[in-house]
């Protein structure tokens, strides 16, 4: 399993049904019953499809500042620097506030930081570079908003500095021209979630005023593709610009987008969030966190066919790359991670001075998921730390970051993510302090990974082709509104295979006269237990597959683990053994079967140390525990005596034995004797197979 515990499932039956009535496919009532929507004029916050912002952008804070400096620093000639962040964000929000300027014929240059070798955010260098080079005004994008000395060393070299960002604010804001953050605790600006590059299209459709329609169908895709990109909340303005994005992406006038658009195969294809996500982002991304920002922002920007080619290729090599590098720097953080205590593991503080610094914040996600705790990667260089953090379970980062705040040289970011600074030496004081932070978070509670699950699926039957294009009504996708999370139970495997050199595994699934086709990344058969007539509950997004002309449905597994569910053998076993408990009747035929024979409960308690030793006994599904438990016990009726057997071992004092609903939690007790003969369940099969006291097992 990838997750150790799958949530929801469940939905408002009477809603669905309403939907359905009113017009909504079976899948697509169930998922919006799934997310609350009652009735039919509920569901426009997951389907309206409006493309149009809400908001002027004058209401921001400052917005009417930027507008007056940067329109004098046009009309003056005045050369400008658009600095920007290098990840996806940044870079599209770069591009995006470049292109205009350069469109109003503005002497403008951009700079977006090495993350190697200037890290995040405003630099003294930088600025005094971008002084020497004559320019008087810079915008940021992305970033600056917590960049308060790099602000004051701007106003002494001569420069005027307005601040666009829409990360968290400190107590002191920046001393520039204009610091625009609709984060900013007075802020009026209704809609406090945009990315960076939509705080950047807001300030250019300011700039703009009167040709804001054509300026919004042009930057769209950018804004679009950076908003996703950075997990903003697919809601409000968000929504409106990633749904206008992605209608408009295909006639992008952007030479470079059209370019990395062929060389990912998405070119003449309906492009998703999803797709954004999972293939145009990462590429354009694998450009910053490689040291070459500069890459993707002169590809976006690029207006010769031949160069956009030539770079839509460097930057799909790099993420290759980068995905060596990741895989690489992951398994040398899993084994530091086996060497730490017990206390030091409910936040992981790892560091290295071979981890490459603009990959570390991949790998600390993938712990994070992995472990189910918050992460932090650094990188240490000659005595100092660049640290990337990810958050688990509602832990905010930048509060957690702030309480820590003596122990680090610069910090910034979000609740969920977060960069920082920090000497190496500190680093054992902010490994101990983060572990007390997310202790004092959690109290008593102990996180364990989850899958949110929309809907169990009860008719396979209703997962069509058309069931699942009607999907499509909910895009885009994004937090807030993530693509649905589908759960099949107790579908057998009819066929498995591995694929793409090993990495993944693809299947075919069937239940009843049902059966797809599932492809299910990085995992294996070995890895989850799986072969062919196995039983599995299955998680997973719905998508086409088109292969050959041909469409059909696949499953997107997210995670596969054995049947909670009980098979119709399974539940009678399960029911015979309930009897046994409440001394109803049992015949001898039964007592036969539900009696373990001596070396099955010598296998039986053995199999109960070695699931307590590996943390498969407390809070656990409970019919996998006792398969697992059968499955070591040889001879007949593995199942039914494994259960009964457990059973005489809790009645005897030998085990605590816990069911709450469907989940088991069992725990030996060492050094504990007890003779079986004299349980009160042994003694009553005895009696029933006339053998009381001796004989047979």
């Amino acid at each position: 399993m990838r997750y150790a515990r799958w949530n929801g499932g469940e939905y408002d039956q009477a809603a669905a049904q309403r939907l359905r009535e009113a017009g909504y496919p079976a899948l697509l009532a169930a998922v919006l019953a799934a997310r609350g929507v009652s009735a039919p004029e509920e569901t426009a916050p997951f389907l309206e499809r409006e493309e149009r912002l809400t908001w002027s952008p004058l209401l921001m804070r400052d917005m009417d500042r930027a507008v007056e400096r940067i329109g004098r620093a046009l009309a003056d000639g005045e050369r400008i620097a658009v600095f920007g962040d290098y990840d996806v964000d940044g870079i599209t929000a770069t591009v995006l506030v470049v292109d205009y300027l350069r469109s109003r014929g503005a002497d403008c240059l951009k700079y977006i930081p090495r993350r190697i070798e200037d890290g995040y955010g405003l630099g003294r260098e930088a600025l005094k570079s971008l002084r020497d080079q004559g320019v008087t005004l810079v915008i940021t994008v992305d970033c600056g908003v917590t960049g308060v000395e790099e602000a004051r060393y701007a106003r002494e070299i001569g420069m005027d500095l307005v601040i666009t960002d829409h990360h968290e604010c400190k107590d002191v804001l920046p001393d520039a021209v204009a610091v625009v953050d609709p984060r900013r605790e007075d802020c009026p600006y209704p809609f406090k979630h945009l990315a960076g590059v939509g705080v950047a299209l807001k300030l250019v459709l300011a700039l703009g005023q009167g040709r804001e329609e054509a300026l919004f169908a042009r930057y769209c895709t950018l804004a679009a593709i950076g908003t996703v990109a950075d997990v903003m909340r697919m809601s409000g303005e968000n929504r409106a610009i990633v749904q206008r994005g992605l209608r408009a992406i295909a006639s992008t006038d952007f030479l470079g987008l059209r370019a990395l658009l062929r060389e990912t195969g998405l070119w003449g294809k309906e492009v998703t969030s999803t797709q954004i996500g999972f293939i145009l982002a990462p590429r354009i991304n694998a450009a910053g966190r490689m040291g070459a920002a500069e890459l993707a922002a002169d590809l976006l920007l690029t207006g010769d066919e031949a160069q956009a080619e030539r770079l839509a290729r460097e930057l799909c090599e790099l993420n290759r790359e980068r995905q060596a590098v990741e895989q690489e720097i992951y398994a040398q953080a899993v084994e530091q991670i086996e060497t730490l205590p017990a206390s030091d593991r409910r936040a992981l503080v790892l560091s290295s001075e071979v981890w490459h610094q603009g990959v570390v914040g991949i790998v600390a996600s993938r712990l994070s998921e992995k472990y189910s705790c918050p992460s932090f990667m650094i990188h240490l260089q000659n005595g100092m730390g660049k640290g990337s953090c990810r958050s688990y379970g509602g832990f905010n980062l930048f509060s957690a970051l702030e309480s820590c705040a003596d122990l680090l040289t610069d910090f910034g970011g979000h609740a969920l993510a977060a960069g920082f600074n920090i000497r190496e030496e500190d680093i054992p004081a902010f490994r101990r302090r983060m572990n007390r932070c997310v202790s004092e978070f959690l109290g008593d509670r102990q996180p364990v990974s989850s899958l949110d699950i929309d809907v169990t699926v009860r008719r396979p039957e209703v997962m069509t082709l058309e069931e699942v294009r009607e999907l499509g009504r909910l895009e885009p996708y994004g937090a807030g509104n993530n693509r649905p999370v589908f759960a099949l139970m107790g579908a057998k495997v009819e066929s498995l295979q591995s694929v793409g050199q090993n990495r993944h595994l693809k299947l075919r699934l069937s239940k009843g006269s049902c059966s797809f086709d599932a492809i299910f990344f990085s995992a294996s058969a070995e890895s989850y237990g799986v072969s062919v007539g196995s039983r599995v509950d299955a998680a997973f997004h719905l998508q086409i597959n088109e292969f050959r002309g041909v469409s059909s449905v696949q499953m997107q597994l997210l995670d596969l683990r054995p049947a909670v569910s009980p098979s119709t053998r399974e539940q009678e076993c399960l029911r015979l053994v309930g009897r046994l408990k409440e001394g109803q009747p049992v015949s001898v035929r039964e007592a036969e079967r539900l009696l373990p024979a001596r070396d099955q409960f010598i296998a039986l308690w053995r199999a109960a140390e070695r699931l307590e030793r590996e943390g498969a006994s407390d809070d656990v599904p409970r019919l996998p525990a006792l398969r697992r438990l059968a499955a070591a016990l040889n001879g007949a009726e593995s199942f039914l005596r494994a259960a009964a057997g457990m059973e005489i071992f809790a009645e005897r004092g030998l085990i605590t034995l816990s069911v709450q609903g469907e989940r088991l939690t069992f725990h030996t007790r060492p050094g504990q004797r007890a003779d079986l003969e004299r349980s009160a369940y042994v003694a009553r099969l005895r009696r029933i197979l006339g053998r009381e006291g001796k004989g047979g097992r």
